[in-house]
């Protein structure tokens, strides 16, 4: 995906018109479209503003990452954990903790993830009855 289509998804992906992010960078619209359109590139310091206002890395608008943001080590879980996972944050005993993951943004969503991980790898060995933390 180009950076024009990148950039064009994330404003699209907002719910915001041209000419609103162009008046919040401080450009003319018709600049904002030939960079959605590929026919400019941004100057880095645009590249930044961009990436700020989107709320993503720079490296994402350029292509060289999938990953939005950049938090650290990512978790990626196969289709078995993503399962125990969200069986997990859907019990109400334990899920309180989680309970915005299915409308948070992608970076907490994230965080969250790991977090639980750290949990069920300390967790792995108890035994009912034992203390937490034991």
């Amino acid at each position: 995906m180009s950076l024009g289509s990148r950039l064009k998804k994330e404003r699209e992906k907002r719910g915001w018109s041209q000419m609103y992010v162009a008046e919040r960078l401080g450009i003319t619209n018709t600049v904002l479209s030939n960079y959605e359109r590929d026919y400019r590139d941004p100057d880095t310091g645009m590249l930044s503003k961009l990436a700020d206002l989107y709320d993503v890395d720079a490296d994402y608008l350029l292509g060289r990452t999938d990953k939005p943001r950049f938090s650290g080590r990512t978790i990626d879980f196969d289709e078995k954990e993503q399962a125990e996972f969200e069986a997990f944050i859907n019990n109400p005993e334990y899920g309180i903790f989680f309970k915005d993951y299915l409308n948070a943004p992608e970076e907490r969503r994230e965080e969250m993830r790991k977090i639980w991980s750290i949990l069920r790898e300390k967790e792995k060995d108890r035994k009912p009855g034992d203390r937490q933390g034991e």
